[in-house]
């Protein structure tokens, strides 16, 4: 707490305790009279002996502590347990929790998991009411870990527990679900871009480069002033007309004569799933958009990816 800025501990603590399903508070000192002290004085701040663990570390006062403690039913968490035997002499002692130090002791070139293995089978062969609970949690591995040692709980740092419902796969599949989502909710008329890329009959090759340049479409759509849908050109034809050389002025030809009658729509009202089940079967990359038979703008499949 002294490093959070606390100074009021014992108010803090009662604070802790109307919020916390189990709060669990140190008990600290040098023999197992004062320990017991400790624990009756902070006893005595009204918090609920069902709901409150006296945190003890492993020692002979500690464990003595632990023994009168959990005989008035105290709760006790006796940790720091570094080895089997520690963990023994607090079971022994009525501990309602042994605390090993998994991170701690993995640091220091030690087969942690097998000790919280062994410790978790004395308990089930001795019949002991201790719980294990498997602490110094490093990374998500540890809970696992501790999981496939079928420890009683486990006590972990928040940025770990933050941790534990990420995946990469589990990412990327939600983000399908709500794209897919998405094309089933969302007309079409709803993503087709502010900018109108339909020109008359009469524009030239040159003018449907610059308004499809202007507005970074790769096809207009072209229609007359009823806005009945005549053609599109896209720049699929403007390599297919270069590789043929049947370009001559692009000034003068008028992009009707060039353009791809008949071109493949969809109605404004249509979902995003209709469309891209076309854009899918038909494999191209614009549609023109239509509201009662008339055009109203164009569709690219850029727009899909942008949702």
């Amino acid at each position: 707490m002294h490093r959070h800025g606390i100074t009021d501990i014992d108010g803090t603590i009662v604070k802790l305790s109307k919020i916390v399903p189990i709060l669990q508070i140190e008990a600290l000192g040098e023999t197992a009279e004062e320990i017991i002290a400790e624990a009756k004085r902070q006893d005595n701040l009204g918090l609920d002996k069902n709901k409150t663990v006296y945190k003890i570390p492993i020692s002979l006062q500690g464990v003595k502590a632990c023994k009168k403690l959990t005989d008035e039913g105290f709760l006790v968490n006796i940790h720091l347990i570094y080895t089997l035997q520690q963990a023994y002499m607090a079971m022994e002692a009525g501990a309602t929790y042994v605390c090993p130090l998994v991170g701690r002791l993995q640091d220091e070139g030690t087969d942690a998991l097998q000790m919280v293995e062994q410790i978790v089978e004395t308990v089930e062969h001795y019949r002991y009411d201790t719980k294990v609970m498997f602490s110094s949690v490093r990374n998500v591995e540890h809970i696992r870990n501790a999981l496939n040692s079928k420890v009683h709980t486990i006590t972990a740092p928040w940025k770990i527990i933050k941790q534990l419902t990420q995946n990469h796969f589990t990412k990327i599949g939600t983000q399908q679900f709500f794209e897919h989502t998405k094309l089933m909710t969302i007309r079409v008329r709803e993503v087709i871009s502010s900018k109108n890329p339909i020109i008359p009959p009469s524009s030239t090759i040159a003018d449907a480069l610059i308004k499809m340049t202007s507005d970074k479409f790769g096809a207009v759509a072209i229609a007359d002033e009823k806005a009945h849908l005549l053609g599109v050109f896209t720049d699929g034809d403007l390599r297919r007309l270069i590789s043929q050389q049947k370009i001559k002025d692009t000034f003068t030809e008028k992009v009707l004569d060039v353009a791809t009658k008949n071109p493949i729509s969809v109605d404004a009202d249509s979902l995003l799933i209709d469309a891209q089940k076309i854009f899918s079967e038909k494999d191209i990359d614009e549609l023109v958009v239509l509201s009662q038979g008339k055009a109203i703008g164009m569709l690219d499949i850029q727009d899909l990816m942008k949702l």
